[in-house]
């Protein structure tokens, strides 16, 4: 197996150095005993299912231009792929439309995760090679400083009908857009994520754990020293056949940051939703 995905206790004298050794080695870490607590993540979860299993989710069709709003089931696409994924979400971003069934909970766990996905850039920043970090156009950390692009994905993975087309899965094999996702634990197992040797692991749902990865933006700006690792999530045994929730945070940069010769984060951003159908 050529996979390192290390679980760390946040408030461990050495988590720092062994964060970025393990999004170093796999582009992967587990964080253990971090500050946002499990009741918040509860409570967005419960107004985001009964939000999903109504019909004023319609209300709030999402914006091609500003990408916020309700995408229904088949919006999307891996890059690459022909099939669309098997779920449904709503982007959020402070400056973006919510719904009135949803109180302050939500905003509460994207401020929460957004400051720890800080403190995580401060880390990387700290234990990345000199040569590396002369690679970053900025401190990582103030890339995301007064960013408007990061956001809050809700996502709901309806139960399998069995009249799906032949190939098609929740979330088909694909790499994260931006500098680093911090993913809530889902609600079902599910996410796997690819070794150097093509195997598929499953990645831990414990509740109180936060699954961060690293993008193909973080993997651009610092010339490829951190991976983008590819990861899918699988449909369910027939047995296990519910419904699945997950909340990831896409942290990007502002528009205007540098991320290679080639990209600043808006170029990169918009030539990748146009590759997986959003634009």
């Amino acid at each position: 197996m050529s996979l390192e995905l290390l679980t760390i206790s946040f408030t461990d004298h050495d988590a720092p150095k062994r964060f970025e050794q393990s999004l170093r080695r796999s582009g992967f870490a587990v964080l253990r005993n971090h500050p946002i607590s499990l009741e918040l993540i509860f409570s967005v979860y419960d107004e985001w299912k009964m939000f999903f299993g109504t019909d004023t989710k319609f209300e709030f069709p999402f914006d091609v231009e500003k990408q916020d709003g309700y995408f229904p089931f088949l919006s999307e696409n891996a890059k690459g792929s022909n099939a669309k994924d098997l779920k449904e979400f709503y982007h959020i971003y402070p400056w973006g439309r919510m719904p009135n069934s949803i109180g302050p909970s939500t905003m509460d766990l994207f401020n929460s995760l957004e400051n720890v996905a800080s403190t995580l850039l401060q880390w990387l920043q700290s234990y990345s090679p000199e040569s590396v970090n002369k690679l970053f156009s900025m401190q990582l950390q103030d890339m995301i400083e007064d960013s408007e692009s990061s956001l809050l994905r809700v996502i709901h993975y309806p139960p399998l009908s069995g009249n799906e087309n032949t190939g098609s899965i929740r979330a088909a094999a694909h790499e994260d857009i931006n500098l680093l996702t911090m993913l809530v634990a889902g609600s079902e197992p599910g996410l796997q994520v690819l070794d150097l040797d093509g195997q598929w692991h499953d990645v831990s749902c414990d509740q109180d754990t936060i699954i961060v990865n690293s993008g193909d933006m973080l993997k651009m700006a610092s010339g490829g020293y951190y991976p983008s690792t590819t990861h899918q999530v699988i449909n369910p045994k027939l047995t296990e056949n519910v419904s699945r929730y997950s909340i990831p945070l896409f942290l990007h940069p502002r528009d205007e940051v540098i991320l290679s010769d080639s990209y600043t984060a808006k170029s990169f951003l918009i030539e990748r939703l146009e590759e997986i159908g959003l634009k």
